[in-house]
């Protein structure tokens, strides 16, 4: 669960060159493989972007947002990086202005406990229901820069490298934040025992 697109598989690299390859084309106006590139990356953004947040109600728009964004920009893409890293980017900004914007309003609610209201709303008694809100709380745990890191590099597939690069930091320490995650991940599962979080492990 941890490591789904490990970045030492051919096969991943070659998907990531293929969609590398799509906003090219979809740059120099071709429709067809700007559906492709999104189909191929829309996913990654929304998972990427719900763990930044930590609010799975607003991933959709964010999702949306980043891709707002990102087309009209396709045409400036150079591909000297991956174009999903490059995309990943530009989710990291949507999300930052989000809150940026977020801080200069006041917060409106319907509700006080807004956040029992959208778990009541969750879909139960599914198959892994229990290990993906297990894992969902104990990533919301984590010192965000070792949550970044963790995601983008465990969950989405990149390698130290792209990470480092689309956070603006050393490689080190992108491999630090992910170790001090994992310890940090092992130590809120061994503090709450039981077969569906040890599950998500």
């Amino acid at each position: 669960m941890l490591s789904q697109y490990p970045r030492t598989d051919s096969a991943a690299l070659n998907r990531d060159a293929e969609i590398t390859r799509w906003a090219l084309a979809a740059g120099q106006g071709d429709r067809e493989a700007a559906e492709l590139f999104v189909q191929a990356t829309y996913d990654d953004v929304r998972r990427f972007v719900a763990h930044l947040t930590a609010d799975g109600r607003a991933a959709e728009d964010l999702t949306q947002e980043t891709f707002e964004r990102a087309l009209p920009s396709l045409p400036r893409f150079a591909g000297r990086a991956c174009a999903r890293s490059w995309l990943l980017a530009i989710a990291r900004r949507v999300v930052v202005d989000r809150y940026r914007r977020a801080a200069a309003r006041p917060r409106i609610a319907d509700t006080d406990d807004w956040l029992g209201a959208a778990d009541r709303a969750q879909p139960r008694h599914l198959p892994g229901f229990e290990e993906s809100v297990a894992f969902r709380d104990a990533l919301r745990v984590l010192e965000p820069g070792r949550r970044q890191a963790f995601v983008l590099t465990r969950l989405l597939g990149l390698s130290y490298v792209e990470a480092a690069d689309l956070l603006g930091c050393p490689v080190g320490t992108i491999r630090s934040r992910v170790a001090r995650a994992r310890r940090d991940l092992a130590r809120v599962w061994l503090e709450q025992p039981g077969p569906a979080v040890l599950a998500a492990a």
